[in-house]
């Protein structure tokens, strides 16, 4: 249905009509000696000049990276903000719903609730697997989006690219993919399908694999006639100076994240092992992300134990279809190590 969508009926008649606020630097571009346009303190060079509301230099070189044009990206403060745009440009409040795979990351209801926006939800199988008719189901001629998030959090499995490309092609709406955690998976993603789906938007982040979760910097990826509603919405330099300089200094050693992102799989599989290895632990789920989901009996005791030792994990035992389960992040060697040693002495605990 990709070639009917017509994103302009998709957004909210009040955002069609905006005119978005122009800044002294949307105004102009190029070079020049002296600023006198912006209201600006002439002193404490650099940080006293606005950044670039449009982020053009960060922009070409993350678009070279991932393979896509500079018009079909957004940068926001991160994920959460390409996020919150999404709902404020397409969603009418009171009125339209979205879709979300359950369970997934709670930002989604957090920002539909927000927005006084109906949310449905289309539970995963029992596996975490998406059926990708239980959401076609659920559409109707309100939902405006549907969120699937792959590698999904907090299941840490890979949604079937199958089942979500039939979704796309079978709807009317946006269909966001979050792939916040893409770059720890066996699959590719489905990035590349944007510029030929008109109703496909993937989240990315430089949170994770880039170890940038500091800076806040997140990346949409659109039909460039999205993007252009996004920028005109978004505050006029929702991106910060220090956070542009930052990702662009990492951003020019991809060398630096590929070693991250080996050093965190060879952990997570060793870790895998060594949880396996106690007494206590049911199940630890096949991972694509940089987190391991793990059941196991009495999640709650677990939790507090190894928060007593100073280790913090996350429960999801009360989370749809996580019963049981703790979500635990891949750490460093010694970091993980650590964690085996305590929940090791926490089982033989319960062997005395």
């Amino acid at each position: 249905m990709d070639s009917s969508i017509e994103i302009k009926q998709l957004v909210r008649n009040n955002i069609r009509e905006l005119v978005p606020y122009s800044s002294a630097r949307d105004e102009y571009s190029g070079s020049a000696s002296v600023f006198l346009d912006a209201n600006e303190n002439p002193y404490n060079t650099p940080l006293n000049r606005y950044p670039d509301p449009k982020q053009l230099e960060l922009k070409k070189v993350i678009a070279q990276i991932k393979g896509q044009q500079v018009a079909n990206l957004f940068l926001g403060n991160g994920s959460d903000e390409g996020i919150d745009l999404l709902f404020r440009v397409l969603c009418e409040p009171g009125r339209d719903n979205v879709i979300a795979i359950d369970p997934t990351y709670g930002m989604y209801s957090v920002c539909a609730k927000i927005n006084n926006v109906d949310q449905k939800h289309v539970l995963l199988d029992k596996d975490f697997g998406l059926d990708p008719n239980r959401v076609l189901e659920a559409v109707d001629n309100r939902t405006k989006m549907i969120f699937l998030c792959s590698p999904n959090n907090p299941t840490s499995n890979s949604l079937e690219p199958e089942a979500m490309v039939r979704i796309i092609d079978g709807v009317n709406c946006m269909v966001v993919v979050d792939e916040a955690y893409i770059d720890f998976s066996r699959e590719q993603g489905i990035l590349s399908l944007v510029p030929e789906k008109k109703n496909l938007v993937v989240l990315q982040t430089l949170s994770k694999a880039w170890g940038l979760a500091g800076i806040r910097l997140g990346m949409v990826f659109a039909h460039q006639e999205l993007i252009g509603y996004l920028s005109g919405v978004k505050y006029p330099y929702n991106i910060n100076s220090l956070s542009l300089a930052e990702a662009m200094k990492s951003l020019r050693d991809t060398g630096a994240r590929e070693n991250w992102v080996h050093r965190i799989l060879e952990e997570r599989k060793k870790l895998i092992e060594q949880l396996k290895s106690l007494a206590f632990v049911k199940k630890v789920y096949p991972s694509d992300a940089n987190f391991l989901l793990v059941q196991m009996e009495n999640p709650g005791q677990v939790y507090s134990y190894l928060m007593e030792k100073g280790i913090i994990v996350r429960d999801r035992s009360s989370v749809p279809l996580c019963d049981g389960c703790l979500r635990i992040t891949v750490g460093t060697e010694t970091e993980n190590r650590q964690l085996c040693n305590v929940l090791a002495a926490y089982d033989q605990t319960l062997e005395n």
